[in-house]
């Protein structure tokens, strides 16, 4: 096994026990990657069989208590990171019961199951798209989901002790993420095809943050001190529309096809919001370090690669974990 040399936070996860909720997702799939080249143990769990490998699989349904005391009895977690989720932006009314099952229930269980057998620090994946306080309506059934999620958080951290650390990500982008109904990947796989994309006129500012930069803040909140109990941003803290990546990523890509703006109806209620990287350096000595040309310009050659070797599909968990950690 290789342990990175490069990472001094990830040096400390030499063989620990990590749980990682989540571990097939895009996100998830990185941070067992680098979990794995930091020598740690990583036991991850799916709804869904997975093939052996570093990865060490546990099945299970996150809305079944008994099933997560049951797995976190038997791995006995040093470190817990609860990045499973049901992400959607629909505001349809079916969404409410999905997103409400399939965040603020699974996190509820998360945290119940770790703060009855203990742990060192369990970190919870926020969004960017959570309230800001609580005077302020949510935009959809996931973003309530996921900020009440974050207050059940606070709530066990000030009633049990529960060392969670609250993670609120921003706009996540990069090589890996193989559902092309989000931004990047679909703009990206549409102009390499030579196709238009359908956009919406574009004109929501996002802070975007490279998926490694996450990762490497996802690290350092597993041993900062002083951030138990508190929520850390993890984006750029800068504001780009959707309109001008979408041409930054024409323009990278050279494509003869260009995005339709306007073509798509706009979603209701969309936040704008901006990430503190200043408070994140502060509490996890934490900065991205990949900016956003030079991330866009990542991405589109591992999706132009994949395009080129015919894999664009969803890889096992364990042979795209195996990529990422070359």
């Amino acid at each position: 096994m290789c342990v990175l040399q490069n990472d001094p936070q990830g040096g400390r996860f030499f063989g620990r026990k990590v749980l990682v909720t989540g571990a097939s997702g895009f996100i998830g799939s990185h941070l067992c990657a680098r979990l794995i080249a930091s020598g740690a143990d990583v036991h991850a769990v799916s709804r869904y069989p997975h093939e052996a490998g570093e990865l060490t699989w546990h099945r299970a349904d996150l809305t079944d208590i008994a099933a997560v005391r049951a797995i976190v009895a038997k791995v006995k977690p040093d470190i817990v990171y609860h990045l499973a989720s049901h992400v959607s932006g629909s505001r349809a009314l079916e969404a409410v019961q999905l997103c409400a099952s399939g965040n603020l229930f699974s996190t509820i269980n998360v945290l119940t199951a770790v703060t009855e057998a203990g742990c060192e620090r369990v970190i919870l994946a926020g969004s960017l798209e959570e309230p800001q306080s609580g005077d302020e309506t949510p935009s959809s059934p996931y973003a309530v989901a996921k900020g009440a999620s974050t207050a059940y958080a606070r709530m066990f951290h000030a009633l049990y002790r529960t060392p969670v650390v609250m993670a609120r990500l921003f706009m996540v982008y990069g090589p890996g993420q193989y559902d092309l109904k989000k931004l990047v990947p679909y703009v990206t796989v549409s102009l390499l095809r030579n196709t238009a994309p359908a956009l919406t006129a574009g004109g929501r500012d996002v802070d975007w943050i490279y998926v490694e930069d996450v990762v490497s803040g996802l690290v350092a909140s597993a041993h900062a001190q002083g951030v138990v109990g508190e929520r850390v941003d993890l984006g750029s803290g800068k504001l780009v529309k959707v309109r001008d990546v979408a041409l930054q990523l024409a323009r990278e890509i050279g494509s003869q096809a260009q995005p339709q703006f306007g073509a798509a109806p706009e979603r209701a209620m969309e936040q704008i919001r901006v990430a503190d990287p200043a408070d994140a350096f502060a509490k996890l000595s934490w900065r991205p370090s990949v900016g956003l040309q030079d991330g866009l310009k990542r991405t589109v050659a591992w999706y132009a690669g994949r395009l080129e070797a015919g894999t664009l599909q969803p890889a096992s968990t364990g042979a795209l974990v195996a990529q990422l950690a070359q």
